[in-house]
């Protein structure tokens, strides 16, 4: 943790470009995970943004749809190097996921046997369930600075845990109970507990809480209107190109399920189900849960599960013929991931301007600061979610305990949230350490 009291330098475009090529590469952990990977890069050692804007930022991205994780990169790669900087970073967040996701895909399709990834992956997840649990303690951690934010994570815990609060209802009502308190308590709402609470942590950052908002996130209709315009021609260019039937149906539907991804990537799974699956067949339901399986344990975020659908679709339905279905696979998962993610670089290049405008007004700010307490409730329950499916995996819903205790990976969880936590460990050399170890503890119960 650096206490330099230097401001950073501006960081030069290359410099960012590269970083976020490798956070495309070890974004594992889902939103919760690839926040957090984030948080310690861009915050804590470079500084390139303080704690109270980063927060702010994502706190937007919390209420859109699409993957908030994906938006969060696009919005500081705005802040850094204007429009082209959101976009780079935007799709460096997903290409790696997508090229690494559609490898996995037609080693599944094509061979089947896949004992190797399955070991790799047996590893990793446990170590996902700390990577969460380690987020929703360092976001918590900050964010939580009083009783009534307190009282707000664990309201929002208790309401999709125990009673299915869908997410959408959990964030309008945090935002809602912000927007009351912040006139009621103002001190109570403040964005990451007061002014200069990350400064005397980290150092002073390059965005820092009063830095002046820099020349090119002032709000112009003009550059709103031309966004708009170039967006909707790139929609309509990337249709007209698609031929008739399954990539032409898959381009109009993975812009249907874009706009309905409010609440993250499991909230949407059962419309993707039923349209990839019950509507058009591109796969069976059997095939839907493995892939979910891969999405959860490859880099990018969950709903990259997308670019899978997209490519047993395309391979099921052998839309380039029998002879070329790599081919097809790889043409349909980039069609799925190209209509799934473009409305995330619209909703933040043209959102981010008045969000910006909006970072110290505690109008804007108390239901955001609302919002951030209610999201470490929600992020505490996808742990044990997680937890749940990783340490009972034969359990059901009828009997949550049964099926038997996978002790070892219960134990790989614990070690790899210690190595986090106490250790301040690498998260990819945790991830790595914690795929080593499934693939011999799963080679060794096969032998």
């Amino acid at each position: 943790m650096s206490n330099d009291p230097q401001r950073p330098a501006h960081p030069a475009f290359w410099e960012a470009f590269v970083y976020w090529l490798k956070l495309g590469f070890i974004s594992f952990g889902g939103p919760a995970g690839q926040i957090s990977i984030m948080h310690q890069e861009l915050v804590e050692k470079r500084r390139w943004i303080s704690e109270r804007r980063f927060l702010h930022a994502l706190n937007y991205c919390m209420v859109l749809p699409g993957p908030e994780a994906q938006q969060l990169a696009i919005y500081i790669g705005w802040l850094l190097h204007r429009t082209w900087g959101g976009i780079i970073a935007g799709t460096l967040f997903v290409l790696p996921s997508l090229f690494i996701l559609a490898a996995l895909t037609y080693v599944y399709l094509a061979f089947g046997d896949i004992t190797f990834v399955q070991g790799v992956f047996n590893g990793i997840k446990p170590a996902v369930v700390a990577i969460v649990v380690f987020a929703a303690w360092r976001i918590g951690s900050r964010a939580l600075k009083n009783n009534v934010l307190w009282a707000l994570a664990a309201a929002s815990f208790i309401a999709i845990f125990a009673f299915h609060v869908p997410f959408p209802y959990i964030v309008l009502a945090a935002g809602l109970l912000g927007f009351i308190g912040g006139k009621a308590m103002p001190d109570k709402f403040k964005v990451g507990g007061g002014h200069g609470a990350s400064s005397k942590q980290y150092g002073p950052a390059l965005l820092d809480d009063d830095t002046p908002p820099p020349e090119h996130t002032r709000f112009k209709p003009m550059y709103l209107a031309v966004l708009l315009l170039a967006a909707l021609a790139i929609w309509g260019a990337a249709m007209l190109m698609l031929p008739a039937g399954t990539l032409y149906d898959m381009g109009e539907f993975f812009t249907k399920a874009a706009l309905v991804t409010f609440g993250g990537a499991y909230a949407v799974l059962p419309y993707v189900y039923q349209g990839g699956v019950e509507t058009y067949g591109w796969l069976t339901g059997t095939q839907m849960i493995d892939g979910l399986a891969l999405g959860e344990t490859t880099p990018g975020p969950l709903i990259m599960v997308v670019s899978f659908v997209g490519f047993v679709g395309a391979w099921t339905k052998q839309i380039f013929g029998p002879d070329a279905l790599f081919l097809a696979g790889f043409a349909g998962a980039s069609v799925a991931t190209f209509f799934t993610f473009l409305p995330s670089f619209i909703f933040i290049l043209a959102g981010a301007p008045l969000v910006e405008a909006t970072h110290g007004d505690l109008k804007f700010t108390a239901p955001l600061s609302a919002i951030t307490a209610a999201v470490v409730g929600v992020i505490l329950n996808l742990a044990l979610f997680f937890g749940w499916h990783v340490i009972w995996p034969r359990a059901s819903e009828a009997a949550p305990f049964s099926g038997g205790f996978e002790w070892f990976y219960a134990l790989i969880s614990v070690a790899a949230f210690l190595a986090l936590w106490k250790y301040k460990q690498d998260i990819m050399k945790v991830i790595g350490a914690c795929a080593a170890l499934g693939l011999v503890y799963t080679y060794t119960l096969g032998a």
